[in-house]
């Protein structure tokens, strides 16, 4: 059994398909501490470590790990992604200058001193281009990678929900393409909200106003949007039955296709391909976070096959 290390874990979607392919993930990193709980909740056999990625020595890794043949990660996304307001205008600045954008620098740090087989880290797609692609290539380097920028389409892997994001990593990788899935198809069977058969199937309370605005909202449409770096964003959403969700973010909500309420946390789940059984901890706000914010399951089970394949054609 090959064994991973999990950086800047966070819920463990990215952790919980690479387990699902085979992997021993032997230790996972996070500073946020309902995150940790929620890792720890659903990955019994992984040391969880609550820490500041800075303040984490490849030895204190390795103490737990042994000898690391994989390192997965997703370094924040706030410094690069578009749908930031506050994102710094120079590219240099979003990774050396923003302290959030810095973290990808310690990701990239812990990879040198470790050196495992295969690395794989994810990010928004903007972190794939110029100059950015070039200041990874080089930071890269310095710790003797190579990396290739593979892009990947989550809903072309299963996922209810379009999200299209770069895998930065030593080796090519380019999973087999699976049929797509609507949000019928991915809401079909939960029981109603507040039935207590499903974890984390909670309504949530909406004032009065809003609720009276999102009765009158037609499928397709949204409630608000906001300003982000890139251009204007929408939120709250109602879904359409027979197509793929938007992106799931965790700032992001969604009107159910027929019903006059926000999605649940399970629901949003459900379009990123989690399990009814994976619990989310902490605050409702917290568990909508460590929703959108993290790799999709089927996603990350489909480039985990692929890191398999390479390991034993070793």
């Amino acid at each position: 059994m090959y064994s991973a290390v999990d950086l800047f874990a966070g819920g463990g979607g990215f952790g919980l398909g690479f387990r699902m392919a085979g992997f021993k993930i032997a230790v996972a990193v996070d500073i946020d501490r309902d995150a940790v709980r929620t890792y720890s909740a659903n990955h019994r056999y992984t040391i969880i470590i609550q820490e500041d990625i800075r303040y984490i020595d490849y030895g204190d890794l390795l103490k737990y790990a042994g000898d690391v043949d994989v390192i997965i990660g997703s370094p924040p996304c706030e410094p690069f992604t578009a749908a930031n307001p506050n994102r710094m205008e120079d590219p240099a600045d979003r990774l050396y200058t923003d302290p959030a954008g810095q973290l990808t620098l310690e990701f990239i740090r812990l990879v040198g001193e470790i050196g495992p087989k295969v690395f794989v880290m994810e990010n928004v797609a903007a972190l794939a281009e110029e100059p950015l692609r070039t200041y990874i290539k080089r930071e890269f380097k310095r710790v003797g990678y190579e990396v290739y920028f593979n892009i990947l389409h989550a809903e072309d892997y299963g996922v209810p929900s379009r999200r299209r994001r770069v895998f930065v990593s030593n080796i090519e990788i380019r999973p087999v393409k699976s049929r797509r899935v609507t949000v019928r198809e991915a809401l079909r069977d939960l029981p109603p909200p507040d039935s207590g058969i499903v974890p984390n199937h909670e309504t949530t309370t909406l004032s009065p106003k809003k609720q009276e605005r999102i009765s009158k909202l037609k499928p397709g449409e949204a409630l608000m949007r906001y300003r982000g770096a890139g251009g204007f964003y929408e939120n709250y959403i109602r879904l359409m039955w027979d197509d793929i969700a938007p992106t799931v973010m965790g700032s992001r909500r969604f009107i159910h296709p027929e019903e006059h309420r926000v999605l649940t946390v399970r629901e949003q789940a459900r379009l990123m391909g989690y399990p009814d059984g994976y619990i989310f901890l902490g605050s409702k706000e917290s568990q909508y976070n460590q929703v959108g914010e993290s790799v999709p399951p089927p996603l990350s089970y489909a480039i985990a096959l692929e890191v398999k394949k390479y390991l034993e054609g070793r």
